[in-house]
């Protein structure tokens, strides 16, 4: 068995060893964190995943959760024995080319690496995956139906054929002989009646379009028609960026505002106004996204946009579009589910992995 002891600086609980206990390493709560939201689900951009790993072999004892891993946080961390930090948003972000003591996320990295402290980062990850931040934050505004604003799509063509060229005229022996050297499927629609043509089509991927194209007899070439496919939608749907939720009762701006700020724990909070509304204005649909989303809920058509921060450009645009707006500051739309993703990790590593959340984290922006 494993006691808890609540440590004296900070409050965060350690576990004490007091018989035994299952173990569990780096690689298999790596493993549980990806299948909480993987990874596939993150932007393109973002710098996601493992980020600093220990060399030796790692027994995961203590996870800390935080938003932001910054100095004061770090120190929070150390004082209760993290094996773990899981910071949402990465600490490493863009390419570092030293690591000295002159700027304070290269100190960040060099502590943790001295402490052998590994570094994991979710961010997109948790925001487009289903039961993830976004679906956290259309949940105080009632019952509806909440789909991403960017549904999340498959990284691969079905079969990788990316593109369909077709084509029609006549003679075509020549054409489908080329393919068939090719080793191309394709489809022949025949002549009907006097004066038609046949009609070939191939589908292929983008790295083979040179060569279909260069295979077609010159007098088609110009004729051919190359169709570019779409990315089915990932499975499970739901999964996405961003949420935009219909309600099925409607409720006063005044009403969204007071349960923005209830259920992100904030006294107070920014809003523009849609023009021509009020507060006794209904809302029926509000679109979200967790921390800067003015690019991302730049389409969207809804009563109410709550967000994290974005210029004050982006307001005018968009309280003269129809659309009331609510910004928080750009970690508060994040930090409250912290506790969520500690309640879900949970289930997943079992009750011998102790799981601290950040009390020193915090916007480093206040409203006084």
């Amino acid at each position: 068995m494993w006691s808890i002891r609540t440590g004296t600086l900070l409050g965060c609980k350690t576990l004490v060893q007091s018989s035994h206990r299952s173990k569990m390493d780096l690689k298999q709560v790596v493993s549980k964190l990806e299948e909480l939201a993987p990874l596939s689900l993150a932007e393109s951009w973002d710098n996601v995943g493992l980020l600093v790993e220990p060399s030796d072999n790692k027994t995961i004892n203590n996870i800390f959760l935080t938003n932001d891993l910054t100095e004061p946080v770090l120190t929070e961390a150390i004082e209760c024995k993290s094996d773990l930090i899981v910071s949402y948003h990465p600490p490493l972000f863009r390419p570092m080319k030293r690591f000295t003591s002159k700027s304070w996320k290269e100190r960040v990295a060099v502590k943790c690496i001295e402490n052998k402290i590994a570094v994991y980062s979710p961010h997109t990850s948790w925001d487009a995956v289903e039961g993830g931040i976004n679906s956290w934050l259309v949940e105080p505004y009632g019952p509806g139906v909440s789909v991403p604003v960017t549904p999340a799509t498959s990284t691969k063509f079905p079969g990788g054929l990316s593109h369909t060229v077709s084509v029609s005229g006549e003679p075509m022996q020549e054409y489908q002989s080329n393919l068939d050297k090719l080793g191309l499927s394709y489809q022949v629609v025949e002549r009907t009646g006097g004066g038609g043509v046949d009609t070939v089509s191939v589908s292929c991927p983008a790295s083979m379009l040179g060569s279909v194209m260069s295979s077609l007899p010159s007098h088609l070439s110009e004729l051919a028609t190359v169709t570019s496919h779409t990315k089915p939608p990932l499975l499970p749907l739901g999964q996405g960026a961003g949420r935009i939720i219909t309600l099925d009762n409607d409720i006063t701006l005044d009403e969204a505002l007071e349960r923005t700020k209830q259920h992100l724990g904030l006294e107070k909070v920014r809003l523009a106004i849609a023009n021509g509304a009020n507060l006794q204005t209904k809302v029926g649909t509000i679109g979200v996204c967790a921390g800067s989303g003015a690019s991302l809920l730049s389409g969207v058509k809804a009563n109410l946009l709550v967000t994290g921060e974005m210029s004050h450009h982006e307001v005018l645009d968009f309280v003269h579009s129809g659309s009331s707006v609510i910004l928080t500051d750009h970690s508060n739309t994040e930090r409250g589910y912290l506790m969520v993703a500690k309640q879900k990790l949970s289930q997943l590593v079992g009750p011998d992995v102790n799981i601290s959340v950040s009390k020193v984290d915090r916007d480093p922006l206040q409203i006084v």
